[in-house]
């Protein structure tokens, strides 16, 4: 079984935000297979989804950033899946808006969803999908900025990574992230 999770912070006043296009992701491939995210368990979010025989977890902790890995790696020790079959979708401000990258490996890079993860799994080698931001304009707060929401100017930008990132997810549950990363990076 595979596991995607998309990093944000629970709650209305955060919906469209650049630290939520992880949770937007989830949300296009929940609307992709129909699906609601209707299991809460794990201090998350998820759904279990049986596609073209294939199973697999979408998964939205509910933590806050700063505590992502608090829900990803309970729902991983109960589900028995291995961390090959992770990847996790989050916001990257050195990549400009509209831009993703995907790797198998790697640092938090500052992110503290993704250091509260690595700390949580106890290793840097997982699959991982970063999704471009850019950075704060001059003046302006790292966390002002990822908390803020995208400009009217961006946002089609942001649908069209959102979808190409959906696409990458879709294209690993039937051939390996290594491919996947050759054909969208």
């Amino acid at each position: 079984m595979k596991l995607i999770v998309g990093l944000g912070n629970p709650g209305a006043k955060f919906d469209g935000t650049r630290h939520n296009i992880g949770f937007e992701v989830i949300d296009e491939l929940a609307k992709r297979f129909n699906v609601a995210l209707d299991q809460s368990k794990f201090k998350g979010v998820y759904s279990i989804v049986r596609h073209e025989g294939e199973k697999f977890i979408l998964l939205k902790p509910l933590t806050y950033m700063n505590l992502s890995g608090e829900s990803i790696r309970p729902l991983m020790d109960y589900y028995d899946i291995d961390i090959e079959d992770l990847v996790v979708i989050y916001d990257d401000l050195d990549l400009p808006v509209g831009k993703l990258r995907l790797r198998q490996k790697g640092s938090a890079g500052g992110h503290n969803g993704m250091k509260s993860t690595i700390a949580h799994l106890g290793s840097q080698q997982f699959n991982r999908i970063r999704l471009g931001v850019d950075r704060p304009p001059s003046g302006m707060t790292v966390p002002n900025y990822v908390l803020g929401k995208f400009t009217a100017s961006e946002q089609p930008l942001v649908e069209e990574v959102v979808k190409a990132s959906a696409d990458a997810c879709e294209a690993w549950l039937k051939e390996p992230f290594l491919s996947v990363m050759n054909k969208f990076n």
